[in-house]
């Protein structure tokens, strides 16, 4: 088996148990930007917002760590700079009308069989590939 399918499979095992032990404790949904949009809008408060925040530099400095102890890796991100933006963008749009994003629904509304995780979780997918489909192969943009 190739490396990079182990390191695939070490995050998927990493995010399930976080948010399992999330779940567990906590008694929360690990919903990535249900938790940015608590801190952004400043709903979250006390000791609440000091979690969220610190699960929030953990989400941007794991990576941050493990890049500079073990380099880069690569990936095929294109370099228009316009592409980026305009698909993150989306992408906040997206788990904003779906109220919550992979994390949430995907990760923990699938293992938790909610029907409207699995619905969520399906349409970001059919969503992902009409895009990949339309940007790349039809309009040669990505």
């Amino acid at each position: 088996m190739e490396l990079h399918y182990l390191y695939g499979l070490l995050g998927g095992l990493i995010i399930g148990t976080a948010a399992a032990v999330l779940l567990l404790i906590n008694g929360k949904i690990m919903g990535a930007s249900g938790i940015l949009g608590s801190v952004a809008d400043g709903s979250a408060e006390g000791s609440d917002r000091r979690e969220k925040l610190a699960f929030l530099g953990g989400l941007v400095g794991a990576p941050a760590l493990v890049t500079l102890f073990f380099g880069a890796g690569s990936t095929n991100l294109t370099t228009n700079v316009v592409v980026i933006i305009a698909a993150g963008l989306l992408v906040g749009i997206g788990t904003r009308i779906a109220n919550g994003c992979t994390s949430g629904h995907g990760v923990c509304g699938i293992s938790r069989l909610s029907i409207r995780g699995i619905v969520a979780t399906v349409f970001y997918l059919l969503a992902g590939g009409i895009v990949m489909v339309l940007f790349r192969h039809v309009l040669g943009v990505i």
